[in-house]
């Protein structure tokens, strides 16, 4: 399994992640679908590093529609909102 960092995101008129992202990686940009299978499957692992704090994106299923989040913690700056846009 690899262990992918996201460096940017990409969000719909809603505010939703769409894509997860890094400019120097292969496998960027890598769409909310994809990603999902790939945490869902343990196939590859996603992950936020900014302001010395890393947090992991997990996958959250609410009212039967999937959404990756990152875990809280002491920062805002790791959150997938807060990410510049890709």
């Amino acid at each position: 399994m690899a262990d992918r960092r996201v460096t940017a995101s990409g969000k719909d008129r809603d505010g939703d992640i769409t894509r997860l992202c890094n400019g120097g990686e292969y496998w960027s940009p890598r769409s909310k679908a994809d990603a999902i299978s790939d945490i869902e499957s343990k196939t590859h692992s996603y992950f936020v590093d900014r302001a010395g704090y890393r947090t992991d994106i997990h996958v959250v299923n609410e009212g039967g529609k999937k959404y990756l989040r990152t875990y809280a913690d002491k920062t805002s700056q790791n959150n997938l909102d807060n990410l510049p846009d890709c």
